[in-house]
């Protein structure tokens, strides 16, 4: 036997001295327990413990067509400048609304949520306000938080490290559904207000602005943002338009599609809820932009064009509606205390056959961009 051979096992490693500890994970379960359970709808059956997270279907035997809608999504590199301040109650939010406001663009109530969270050093009491920020977001969705996954990553991620992902699964009836089969020329475009940057274009933000900024003056108020500090508007949490746009399409109001927002901006959003041979025509000048995005794409010196295929500009939801209903939807989404604006119109496209774009004119001059 050689002396490599002898040296193996000599030494007692337990999990906790490799990094692990399953005692803190099991604090951790005991300070979210209450968080989850106050997302609970009737149909979660059971609580957190189980090898997964269970939820009736009895309701959908009252639909025609049920149809499961899925959606998956992270924070991204928002998470640093979280973890940068010290600020970690509010990007659970984020996450939710990642996953919700995809699942709800074609009709689909979102019904229940999984979380995961990958850290490198376990402590219930930071990890708490993570999955609380995410209970936060489930009940302003409207979905269920029925399980998840806290995963301890020591010698892989610094201890202070984290990163969230997050799973969403929604249903809608299909003779219910909505999307680009039902868009028409001459429909409009309604734009839901966001509140500012929500979880895209952080690597961007890094590079062209906080990089070059200490944690002091990014707690700073800024004339720029109406006093409010540079760091608290890029951690606005993502807007969730979950409840207005389902309890739209329950009062009957007749959208035929919406479009979230995120990574790519308008440009390359919108067009995924146009059919083939219609095109969106946006009017800059229509809605009042997001000063802390305008402020970001000031920094990195980007042009219109990029800005509004990076950022979503201050539009977190489009909504194309029939052309005869504008006041209708406008008096609505105001009253849900969302901000609505008319921002374009539905047009055809020059070619029949092409996937519809986006296209933007000047709004007082016409003028295309």
């Amino acid at each position: 036997m050689s002396n490599d051979s002898k040296s193996i096992g000599s030494e007692h490693i337990s999990y906790e001295d490799a990094g692990v500890s399953t005692a803190e994970g099991a604090r951790a379960v005991d300070r979210i327990k209450a968080a989850v359970k106050s997302t609970n709808r009737p149909e979660v059956i059971g609580g957190l413990g189980g090898f997964g997270g269970l939820f009736s279907a009895a309701a959908f035997k009252d639909m025609e067509d049920p149809i499961l809608v899925s959606g998956t999504d992270g924070v991204g590199t928002k998470l640093k400048l979280a973890q940068r301040l010290g600020i970690n109650n509010t990007v659970g939010i984020d996450l939710v609304a990642m996953c919700a406001n995809d699942v709800v663009v074609c009709g689909a109530e979102p019904l229940f949520f999984l979380d995961y969270i990958a850290i490198g050093h376990l402590e219930a009491d930071f990890v708490g306000p993570i999955v609380e920020g995410i209970a936060d977001g489930c009940k302003q969705a409207g979905c269920a938080l029925i399980g998840g996954e806290m995963a301890e990553h020591p010698g892989v991620m610094d201890p202070s490290d984290y990163d969230l992902s997050g799973f969403c699964v929604g249903v809608v009836d299909r003779p219910k559904m909505i999307g680009p089969d039902k868009v028409q020329e001459g429909d409009w475009i309604l734009g839901l207000a966001s509140t500012g940057v929500h979880s895209n274009g952080y690597s961007l933000v890094r590079r062209a602005l906080l990089d070059k900024m200490t944690d002091e003056e990014l707690a700073q108020p800024d004339d720029r943002l109406d006093g409010q500090s540079i760091g608290s508007a890029l951690l606005q949490p993502t807007k969730i338009y979950v409840k207005p746009i389902l309890s739209a399409l329950k009062a009957g109001l007749p959208i035929h599609a919406c479009a979230h927002i995120t990574g790519g901006g308008i440009t390359e959003n919108l067009n995924r809820a146009l059919p083939k041979g219609l095109d969106a025509q946006i009017k800059i000048g229509s809605w009042y932009p997001s000063k802390i995005i305008d402020l970001v794409s000031d920094a990195a010196n980007l042009t219109l064009r990029e800005k509004l295929k990076t950022f979503n500009c201050g539009i977190g939801m489009c909504v194309i509606i029939p052309g005869d209903m504008i006041t209708e939807f406008v008096e609505y989404f105001a009253m849900a205390d969302l901000k609505p604006y008319v921002i374009g119109q539905v047009v055809k496209s020059d070619d029949p056959q092409a996937d519809g774009k986006v296209t933007y004119v000047d709004v007082e001059t016409g003028e295309a961009l």
